[in-house]
């Protein structure tokens, strides 16, 4: 499967999908012009994904797949995406696929904490939380 690459803007975070260096990360802060443009690619890219688990050895399902996100701010418009984001991974781990997320948060920002937990909560899909020191 191709990686999907997007280099981190100002308003925009980066993304890296690249099963073969097996490296899946979001960063930084989230509020593009136009949300829907921005995350579409990625959602489309996570669908691929998820599809091609049907097609692959039975045994490739363990092997851990850890998603970070490492978001520094994100708007109410990127939240709707991220937890599309959220709902295609706990679709993929429902089927057996060992998924793995990791949100990290700075130690002084409770909001981010409760906002991933809520994502969690919504998209039903168990979250490893990182406090990162500042």
């Amino acid at each position: 499967m191709e990686k999907l690459i997007i280099e981190h803007m100002l308003n925009s975070p980066g993304v890296i999908l690249d099963p073969e260096k097996g490296k899946y990360e979001f960063s930084g802060e989230s509020r593009p012009e136009n949300a829907r443009n921005f995350y579409m690619p990625v959602l489309e890219w996570l669908e691929k994904f998820a599809a091609d688990f049907s097609k692959q050895d039975p045994s490739n399902r363990t092997i851990p797949r850890e998603f970070q996100f490492n978001f520094e701010y994100f708007n109410s418009t990127s939240a709707k995406y991220i937890l599309d984001i959220f709902k295609i991974l706990s679709n993929v781990h429902s089927q057996g696929i060992n998924i793995q997320v990791k949100w990290l948060y700075e130690a002084d920002d409770e909001d981010m904490l409760e906002v991933g937990m809520e994502m969690s909560r919504m998209s039903k899909l168990p979250f490893e939380y990182v406090k990162i020191e500042v």
